[in-house]
């Protein structure tokens, strides 16, 4: 695709980094066939072919109006358009910076900032949401059904299990989880030992940046890059051989942080260093020997929900369901498995009706074949799938803990 970048983007990093993105597309249109809000909607600017043109008007120095960002905000930055892209363009990048520039060239009304803005100092800060959910647990009772279902019970802290250390790996804790599911954390803590693992936290780490870095906020997103690289670097530095990160939206995040900060000198090198030691715990359990993790049997037929960010972002597609038949598990059918269910982050906040749309056409792919239990591997998707008149969702860490002999 040929550019003529305009002149307050072209020379600056950004615009070095867009033009080159840009370059890579070929408009055949294969990412249309994989994206979600086309297949809803049908609008070619609903897709990323769409998108990419609308991006490309912008940073050649068109003005953009409300339509345009209506388009870019709809994106659900599923990157199923990325594994469908013969061309290897990495069209959420290119996102960011349209997105970005988008926003300082056109500034949004002020409710969407407000919203924006709330929404990133609620759920990027552990200690701001705890109180919130303890209340919603508190009037529980008095919701409604459905939304009822959105709230989780306050869960039993599991127990931690007895661990011989013979491996030390950092946990990224993050914001969200640790106030919604804590016990994900504490069952891989509890399934880590069994392996001689033990699982060490930072206490000056927090949210891995991705809600600010979507909700228009990229300095916000470096900072708490920032906050973590220098949280975890002490511990790296003492040996932890691996950062685990147990939601698979917060690791394709972290695996960014050489991108998000490569104009940064005092960073830029960390960054590569702690992006490539981040892993799913899938990453790690793969390399297990089957003996050291005995299931009992378990009549139980789970339906697997791969999120977006665990196949299209880490590209793990898969992995998930292999591990788990080859501890015993037995697997229900489910289809479209490489469409988003409408969470994204807090996508399910700011487009309630796309997102509800999606997560009703994905509940329906996944029950096809009427499995017990759903598992998921990222908290945003847990949450969104909860339905009180289909089948448990978990994650699937919790699965398998509750599952080990």
């Amino acid at each position: 695709m040929q550019t003529r970048l305009a002149d307050f983007i072209r020379d600056t990093p950004e615009g070095l980094r867009a033009e080159s993105i840009l370059r890579a597309c070929v408009h055949c249109g294969f990412c249309t066939a994989t994206c979600p809000t086309y297949q809803l909607l049908g609008d070619e600017l609903d897709g990323p072919r769409g998108r990419i043109y609308l991006i490309k008007q912008v940073l050649e120095g068109e003005m953009p109006d409300r339509p345009l960002q209506t388009h870019l905000d709809r994106c659900l930055v599923c990157r199923a358009c990325e594994t469908t892209c013969p061309s290897g363009v990495d069209y959420h990048l290119l996102l960011d910076i349209g997105r970005e520039t988008v926003a300082r060239r056109l500034p949004r009304p002020w409710p969407q900032r407000v919203l924006r803005r709330g929404l990133a100092w609620l759920f990027g800060d552990a200690r701001r949401l705890a109180p919130v959910m303890r209340l919603a647990r508190a009037v529980r009772p008095l919701l409604p059904r459905r939304l009822r279902a959105k709230i989780p019970p306050r869960p039993a802290p599991l127990p931690p299990h007895p661990v011989t250390a013979r491996r030390r790996m950092l946990l990224l804790q993050g914001c969200v989880q640790p106030v919604l599911a804590p016990q994900i954390d504490q069952a891989l803590q509890r399934i880590l030992a069994r392996l001689d693992i033990e699982l060490l936290t930072a206490p000056g780490a927090g949210c891995c940046g991705a809600l600010p870095q979507h909700l228009d906020q990229p300095a916000r997103a470096r900072e708490m890059a920032r906050r973590n690289i220098d949280a975890w670097w002490p511990l790296i530095e003492a040996g932890a051989e691996a950062l685990l990160i147990s939601a698979s939206g917060c690791h394709a995040q972290v695996r960014d942080y050489p991108l998000i900060l490569a104009e940064d000198p005092d960073y830029r090198e960390r960054a590569q260093v702690i992006a490539g030691r981040a892993r799913d715990p899938l990453q790690i359990l793969a390399e297990a020997e089957p003996a050291r993790l005995p299931v009992r049997a378990d009549s139980r037929r789970v339906a697997v929900h791969t999120p977006c960010s665990l196949q299209h972002g880490l590209r793990l597609n898969g992995a998930l369901e292999a591990l788990l038949q080859r501890l015993g598990f037995e697997l229900a059918r489910v289809g479209e498995g490489h469409l988003c269910c409408g969470s994204a982050g807090t996508y399910s906040l700011t487009q309630p009706a796309i997102a509800g749309r999606l997560r009703r056409r994905k509940l329906t792919a996944l029950t096809q074949d009427e499995p017990d239990l759903i598992v998921t591997a990222n908290i945003g998707c847990l949450t969104h799938l909860q339905d009180p008149d289909g089948p448990p969702v978990m994650h699937w860490l919790n699965l398998l803990e509750r599952s080990l002999a």
